[in-house]
């Protein structure tokens, strides 16, 4: 399922968030986000999961406009990552639908996402997971288009997503062969311990208990366990080239 909460109140939910869609005097995206912000609100972490789910299928929509294409690669992707019911599948399909062919652009939808995730924090990690599963979604017909970089790029600055850290997404995500030291975020000039100390941090911060306090379906855990593999992956190469030095 795609959220942790009774079936009768995810159909409830959609019912009303295409509901409010429709009666909104704006665009979808806006009455996407006022849907969200009404509905789960005083609840910050069912709104968490929501949010996230939401923001996957209308920003992947917007990705792939700007692409100008949708692959049948990219499409299997967002489902791996948006496992959502069968009997769900018209409204998500709705939903892309709507947010594909809406006149708003992107970056307002962006905006209000990270604005109302930072009600919850100052720092939301949603925000990171958000354009960590984009990029799976951009990679998956094998390569990362110009026009699809430039489009995380602005959404990782729309949401104070500090440049270090975008660059660390990218390089697991493009450079496939790509420096271990990118990809923990450490410098090759850094002592082993430092590295150390890096690499323990990151696993902290993506076990699957941190991922479930943030409000991150359960679907995406799959995505988060590939992420974790990459730091593995990066400090084993980093602790074996110290050693034979």
């Amino acid at each position: 399922m795609i959220f942790d909460f009774a079936c009768e109140q995810i159909s409830s939910f959609w019912d009303r968030l295409l509901g409010a869609i429709g009666d909104a005097a704006g665009s979808a995206l806006h009455g996407m986000i006022e849907a969200i912000r009404t509905v789960f609100e005083g609840d910050p972490e069912t709104r968490r999961r929501v949010s996230f789910s939401v923001a996957i299928i209308a920003l992947s929509a917007k990705m792939a406009k700007a692409d100008g294409v949708v692959s049948v690669a990219e499409v299997d992707a967002f489902r791996k990552i948006f496992d959502f019911p069968p009997e769900e599948a018209r409204n998500v399909a709705r939903l892309y639908n709507l947010a594909r062919q809406d006149v708003a652009g992107f970056e307002t939808y962006a905006k209000n996402l990270a604005n109302m995730c930072r009600t919850c924090d100052n720092f939301c990690p949603v925000l990171e997971d958000i354009i960590d599963a984009l990029f799976h979604i951009a990679k998956a017909d094998g390569l990362v288009h110009e026009s699809e970089m430039a489009f995380l790029a602005r959404i990782s600055e729309i949401f104070a997503i500090p440049e270090e850290r975008f660059a660390m997404i990218t390089e697991r995500h493009i450079h496939l062969d790509g420096d271990p030291y990118g990809v923990l975020g450490v410098q090759p000039s850094d002592d082993f311990a430092t590295i150390r100390k890096r690499y323990r941090s990151l696993a902290a911060e993506h076990h699957p208990d941190r991922l479930h306090a943030r409000g991150i379906p359960a679907e995406f855990h799959s995505v988060a366990t590939h992420r974790m593999a990459k730091f593995n992956a990066a400090y084993s190469a980093i602790e074996k080239e110290r050693r034979a030095a």
